[in-house]
This record gives structure tokens, sequence and C-alpha cells, in this order.
């Protein structure tokens, strides 16, 4: 089957809507370093896109489940069907973190 077609079993869920359950998910930000440390939401963790890729069974555990957010919901999704189809419990975040109305941190 086509890669844009598996994209439909990822589970999302619109940024907005994360507020209340920042302390007790696991919040893995994707964007780089650099990005990252501009800005990002409470309580996420950065591991870049590619390193998650990359080595995913160094960074995450296949019993828990990560919420993965990019910049704008597009990497995160593609990084979703990725972990996904690696056995991985993700939740994609659709909107990512330009349309966040809630408080950002800085490092």
């Amino acid at each position: 089957m086509p890669s844009f077609f598996r994209e439909d079993r990822v589970k999302s869920v619109d940024v907005n809507d994360l507020e209340e359950s920042l302390g007790e998910i696991s919040l893995i930000d994707i964007r780089e370093s650099d990005q990252y440390e501009e800005w990002h939401l409470p309580t996420a963790k950065n591991i870049p896109m590619y390193e998650v890729l990359r080595n995913p069974d160094e960074y995450l555990n296949k019993d828990k489940e990560y919420h993965i957010i990019c910049r704008s919901g597009r990497k995160s999704s593609f990084t979703c069907n990725e972990l996904m189809l690696k056995g991985f419990k993700v939740i994609n975040v659709s909107g990512g973190t330009i349309d966040y109305r809630g408080k950002l941190e800085k490092e």
C-alpha cells in the first residue's frame, strides 16, 4: 500500500487540546535543537527527527505512548507514521508549535 494511505492510521490530537494533560503525557518535540531552545511547549523533550528515526529504540520504549510535535504537524505526522510501522505507540500533535495558543517555554 502506498505510504500516503498509511497516514490515516496515525492518531492525531490538536495541539490546543493538550494543555490539560501536558504533565501527564510524554511529549517529544522533533524540531532541531536550536528551534526547540527558542521556544517549546512545557514538558516537551527534544529529540530531533533525524535522531529518533535513525535509532528509535535508543530514545523510545515500545510499551509507552508518545505524543510527537513539530513546528506545523507535517514532519510529526511523517515521523509518527514511520515509528508506528516500527511498532511504537505514537500520536501526532496536529497544528504543531505554531498553532499553540498556550504559554511557551525557552531554554
